[in-house]
């Protein structure tokens, strides 16, 4: 039984190029989201400059972190109480 499983593991990920979006027209918004995502991918507008972060300001941003489990996540989320956009 377990040969037979693996075996539709195997054929399963051999497979796997039909869950990718097939190429052909998409907005333009869409190319240009694309476009940047491959830029990140491959380093190209990386910066040249290592950047890191010292232990302190580590250890401050874990405790950011922590605190967000601090506040109750509500029932029911009241639009009214946010404020409302205007239009101009």
């Amino acid at each position: 039984m377990n040969s037979r499983r693996w075996l539709i593991v195997s054929l399963a990920c051999l497979s796997s190029t039909a869950w990718a979006i097939e190429p052909g027209p998409a907005s333009d918004q869409q190319q240009v989201t694309e476009q940047w995502l491959q830029l990140q991918i491959r380093g190209v507008v990386a910066s040249p400059k290592l950047q890191t972060a010292s232990a302190t300001e580590r250890d401050l941003a874990m405790q950011r972190w922590l605190n967000s489990y601090n506040y109750p996540i509500p029932e029911r989320y009241d639009q009214k109480a946010s404020g409302s956009i205007t239009s101009k």
